[in-house]
């Protein structure tokens, strides 16, 4: 839940070494679209994430479920990066570490704000073609064919690989980790960690493209509860109970009535 992340209200930002280490959901269901990809047409799978240390244990969960290699981009002169930025970074490390991309596929959004702008954004940095809430994937030579439920409407589209699809959560439901998967994850050191000078991304690089959102406040709401106690003789109790919330009963109860009469017309 984005109200249980720990932010930093002085900055505006997430404290993500403070965040616990857990894969972005939706990007496990795109994990797992990747790996019945590989399964079924065969694919190299490397599995990009950018943060803190501590976020190597997202990139192990990933080792762990099939993925063949991941990076790791990590700099404190990157930290704070908002979608704008977060998009032109992946792409730098694409281009540079990833060689001949024929697919690219992202979470549709992301658990911290859930603006889901990261993907679309990247394939318009790296000029492909895109398709948002993908919910079945096929490929055929070198055209892709992606099915999607957009307001309540299914729509089958096809185009041209290199391409990005983010993928949403009704299907490829992420599957479990065995413990052969474990020993693959920790057996070898398979985790290459990038900062921005290996990027060939400068602090001057990052004051032109770096974020664009301006956080002016960060706060929670706070929601309390008030209960309301009513003692004595049981009779007397009810009565007073009903002299008080009797309106509001009478309504929910004529909303009811009203609502399976048209059920029933129908």
């Amino acid at each position: 839940m984005v109200t249980e992340l720990p932010w930093d209200e002085k900055t505006g930002t997430l404290r993500r070494d403070l965040a616990p280490g857990m894969m972005n959901p939706a990007c496990k269901h795109a994990l797992e679209a990747a790996l019945q990809i590989k399964e079924k047409y065969s694919a190299h799978i490397t599995v990009i994430t950018m943060g803190p240390p501590a976020a190597k244990e997202v990139l192990y969960e990933a080792l762990a479920m099939g993925a063949d290699s991941t990076i790791l981009i990590c700099d404190k002169i990157l930290a704070g990066s908002d979608t704008y930025a977060t998009s032109w970074i992946l792409a730098q490390a694409i281009n540079k570490q990833c060689g001949k991309t024929d697919l690219i596929l992202c979470g549709a959004f992301t658990a911290d704000s859930e603006t889901a702008q990261v993907g679309p954004q990247l394939a318009e940095r790296m000029n492909l073609p895109a398709v948002a809430y993908a919910e079945k994937i096929e490929i055929n030579g070198s055209t892709l064919r992606v099915r999607r439920i957009v307001d309540n409407f299914r729509e089958t589209m096809e185009m041209e690989c290199p391409a990005l699809v983010t993928v949403s959560m009704e299907n490829y439901l992420p599957r479990y980790v065995g413990l052969s998967g474990l020993q693959c994850a920790f057996g070898e050191n398979q985790i290459k960690v990038l900062d921005a000078a290996a990027l060939g991304i400068s602090a001057a690089d990052i004051q032109k493209e770096g974020s664009r959102t301006k956080v002016r406040r960060v706060f929670l709401r706070k929601t309390q509860k008030e209960n309301e106690y009513f003692t004595g003789v049981a009779v007397n109790v009810v009565n007073e109970f009903l002299n008080k919330y009797e309106r509001k009963i009478s309504t929910v109860i004529s909303k009811s009535i009203e609502g399976k009469e048209r059920t029933r017309g129908k």
